[in-house]
């Protein structure tokens, strides 16, 4: 099997590579942290203007019909500079499941935008009591004149806080934990009823909790079929697992790097602590996690725009595991070959290791994962 990237992806890394580079310093990411966005309005829309936020959408709607390997690349590179710009939620899941689900003139209007910039979105799926379920619904939407009406509290919606549309899913029929009746819907974040309380997240990044009261949205708001949405809310975690994990790798990489680099510079009794084998053995230790993760991840973003099936579900399960138990060792590894300083806020490793729990959890952690990969072996 021939793994070399064509002329094309090639120049997509690069363009990506660029970009973070000579944009995200760490200095430059901690001011991006600290605005009301809680990330770069101007690198956002350096995205759009350069063409990556269109890479996943069909040349139809202004993009470039890219794969999960093409996702793969732009979110490698958005994970080494721990980029915050809501990329992930936004255009792979959001975008993903207007491509998927959308009618042809919400498509149109939503991945146009969408490319370009112009509009951020956000997915509104996981509730206090969820657990990574994403058929555990209780948000409610009640069939009225002309539309709906949405009543729930919806959790942890990573880019809320900024997005000027929200996905919602919401129950329409059936009981809470049942597969049927889930319906999404597009939720104007400036409606009547929308509230949404903003926080940061571990690792530096802003999301919000956000509740529904009584909010109405017209019929021509529903994504897809109503009460047929599960189908394709689980089809697109899919595709953002497969470039989370991405993500994820880049981090790994970096926080490699600079332990790596640590071990080379710091001198004790007289020389660096690189040359003491123990610490030798823990720094080879990181870099198989890293090296299985990567391996992982790149069967992850070849099968992530496959058809559904038991096999692609096999396969990301499988990747977030290895990339979960990989980030939690290298997070933990990294900061105890640095000692103090691998926990000072001014360092830049501290981040990626709090990035790299968090993205541990995301989609579901490790032990969910591994459970979901043993039920469907025994399916198969």
């Amino acid at each position: 099997m021939d793994f070399k990237l064509t002329e094309e992806q090639l120049m997509l890394q690069d363009t990506a590579a660029r970009l973070v580079r000579d944009t995200y310093g760490f200095e430059q990411r901690e001011q991006f942290s600290r605005t009301g966005h809680g990330f770069s309005r101007a690198f956002w829309q350096q995205l759009g203007d350069l063409g990556l936020c269109a890479v996943p959408f069909a040349e139809a709607y202004g993009g470039f019909g890219g794969s999960g390997v093409e996702n793969m690349l732009i979110m490698t590179e958005l994970g080494r500079g721990l980029c915050l710009e809501p990329y992930l939620h936004s255009v792979i899941f959001a975008g993903g499941l207007v491509a998927q689900s959308g009618t042809e003139s919400q498509k149109e209007t939503l991945l146009t935008q969408l490319g370009n910039a112009g509009l951020q979105m956000a997915v509104a799926l996981d509730e206090p009591h969820s657990h990574y379920q994403l058929h555990d619904v209780q948000t409610t939407a009640e069939p009225v004149n002309g539309g709906w009406k949405l009543n729930g509290r919806k959790s942890v919606v990573v880019g809320g806080q900024s997005a000027g549309l929200i996905l919602v899913s919401a129950r329409t029929s059936n009981g809470v934990r049942d597969e049927q009746g889930i319906s999404l819907f597009l939720v104007d974040a400036q409606d009547s009823g929308v509230r949404r309380r903003s926080f940061a997240t571990i690792d530096g990044r802003k999301a919000c909790e956000l509740y529904l009261d009584d909010v109405f949205v017209k019929s021509s708001a529903v994504l897809g079929d109503v009460g047929r949405a599960l189908p394709a809310l689980r089809y697109q975690q899919g595709r953002c697992i497969a470039a989370q994990c991405s993500e994820a790798v880049g981090s790994m990489e970096t926080a490699c790097a600079l332990t790596l680099d640590y071990l080379k510079t710091r001198q004790q009794f007289g020389q660096p602590i690189g040359k003491f084998q123990a610490l030798q053995h823990r720094m080879v230790d990181m870099r198989i996690e890293l090296d299985q993760a990567t391996s992982m991840t790149l069967l992850a973003a070849c099968v992530a725009d496959q058809q559904d099936s038991e096999e692609r579900s096999r396969i990301l399960a499988a990747a977030k595991f290895i990339v979960s138990r990989a980030s939690r060792f290298i997070a933990d590894q990294g900061i105890q070959l640095h000692g103090g300083i691998g926990l000072t806020w001014e360092y830049m490793l501290s981040h990626h290791a709090k990035h790299l729990l968090m993205v541990a959890r995301q989609f579901g952690d490790d032990d969910h994962h591994l459970q979901t990969y043993a039920k469907l072996m025994q399916v198969a």
